[in-house]
């Protein structure tokens, strides 16, 4: 059985129950939101694993919680039920009328799209408590004084977020499953280190189902106010034509930081040459796939093969792997108000199972990921500009060694291996969501395919202060 089935076998047919008269209206709605992993197939299996009531029988509006199992994915649902019409406000919220039933006659809609709804989530967090299957919890050290009315946050993909007020934010998990998420387990950890670079959690829910380890559902954190998007600066960079090397070093720093205190917070290990042969053979496993889907990939399979099989062989001693971000990119940091950088969503790819993403992996991963994000930066815009993404990368790879005494550079076959399997990734991503994209990671796939030299390992950092003047840049790319 494949580790994605066994993963799911917690799905079983004797748990999962029916939707009745919400099923087709669920059908229709679901492949239309930006969280729905399964939009190019047909909506198979549709069942309930299971369902709460989040206000009293008869409340006007009422809450419905539920999760889904979606063809072997399980999904958080939040529905708002009111008496038809629903306000113009909540209109664009609107998923169905339900003719019968025990909603008949009312219409169904996203509840988080409802302000009072939404609030009613953090007034469950404040309280911990259980509630059917669905168990609350808080930091008891601290106090959750009530709110101003939520907002959402625009521009999520995977989750669902809300802002409250200018003091918290919550995630709410969309497609969830057995095992702590990553984005509750790996804070908590870095809080109790004493690790100030990433929010810690002060509330969860969690779902606790017969036979299965508790979901996390969702995650309440301080919300940074004043802080300035990494992804957003760097353009901003960019335009102006400003230095971001000393950003860069510092974000660096941040970023060992991080990863310094994940090591001594949890268990860490030695990936030994079979491990590390394995490695190679799964990133080797991806660009074939990748090459099929992607004709544009073919005429560089060869050379891009060649870093993975130079990892392959050159392992003696073993690969340190450890728990790390797992998705880090400029998206994922906060200059905060005060000029510190902070690390967020710690969930790791969405698309990889769970178990996947708590394994402990060699930390250049996280490395690799925020090189090529400097690259998307620089690439989004015209005339391409390489020194600034070059500074960028030397400058982030110092700041990483000002804190570990190591610099990632100074083992380049492993993180060689790791941009080249980023890149083959992201390849695949653009050509499936966005074509027009395509050509940023294809410009690093055609440098990474050609016979590597020797390369002289620089020890200072370009000089802050450095401009090059970049034009306006598109919509925001992946990473």
């Amino acid at each position: 059985m494949s580790e994605a089935a066994s993963a799911r076998d917690w799905l079983t047919a004797d748990r999962a129950a029916g939707l009745g008269p919400l099923e087709p209206m669920l059908r229709a709605w679901l492949p239309a939101q930006r969280w729905f992993a399964g939009k190019s197939r047909e909506i198979g299996r549709l069942r309930t694993v299971s369902a709460a009531e989040l206000l009293p029988p008869g409340s006007t509006p009422g809450l419905l919680h539920l999760l889904l199992d979606v063809d072997g994915d399980c999904y958080q649902l939040l529905l708002g039920i009111r008496p038809s019409p629903l306000p113009p406000a909540l209109a664009p919220a609107l998923i169905g009328r339900a003719e019968q039933g025990p909603y008949a006659g009312q219409s169904v809609y996203e509840g988080l799209g409802d302000p009072r709804l939404a609030s009613l989530l953090l007034e469950r967090l404040r309280s911990p408590g259980t509630l059917g299957p669905l168990r609350f919890d808080r930091d008891p050290a601290v106090v959750i004084p009530r709110a101003a009315a939520p907002r959402p946050l625009s521009g999520e993909q995977t989750n669902s977020s809300m802002i409250y007020g200018d003091s918290y934010i919550l995630k709410v998990f969309r497609r969830v499953g057995p095992g702590v998420n990553p984005d509750l387990e790996l804070p908590r950890a870095l809080a109790a280190a004493g690790c100030a670079r990433v929010p810690a959690p002060v509330a969860w829910y969690e779902a606790e189902l017969p036979g299965s380890e508790p979901l996390t559902l969702g995650v309440l954190q301080p919300y940074l106010r004043g802080s300035d998007d990494g992804w957003q600066l760097a353009l901003h960079r960019l335009r102006t034509g400003a230095d971001f090397t000393a950003e860069a070093h510092a974000l660096g720093r941040a970023t060992a930081e991080v990863h310094s205190a994940l090591a001594a917070a949890l268990p860490t290990l030695a990936l030994g040459p079979e491990q590390t042969a394995r490695l190679a053979a799964g990133m080797t496993a991806r660009l074939a796939a990748t090459a099929r889907e992607v004709p544009a990939l073919r005429p560089y399979e060869a050379g891009l093969r060649g870093a993975f099989d130079a990892l392959a062989v050159s392992r003696g001693a073993g690969v340190p792997a450890q728990r790390i971000h797992g998705d880090l990119h400029l998206g994922q940091t906060l200059r905060t108000a005060d000029g510190s950088w902070a690390l967020i969503d710690f969930e790791g790819e969405p698309a990889r199972p769970l178990a996947d993403r708590r394994r402990p992996e060699p930390a250049v991963r996280d490395i690799a990921g925020m090189l090529r994000s400097f690259d998307y930066a620089a690439r989004s815009h015209r005339p391409f500009a390489p020194a600034w993404a070059d500074a960028c990368r030397a400058a982030f790879c110092e700041g990483y060694a000002r804190t570990t005494g190591r610099d990632p550079r100074e083992d380049p076959v492993l993180l060689r291996a790791y941009e080249t399997d980023k890149a083959v990734y992201e390849a695949r991503y653009e050509s499936r969501h966005r074509p027009d994209w395509l050509h940023v990671p294809m410009a690093a796939i055609r440098r990474l395919s050609e016979p590597q030299r020797p390369s002289v390992h620089r020890t200072q950092s370009p000089v802050p202060g450095s401009t090059t003047p970049h034009p306006k840049p598109p919509r925001r790319p992946l990473a």
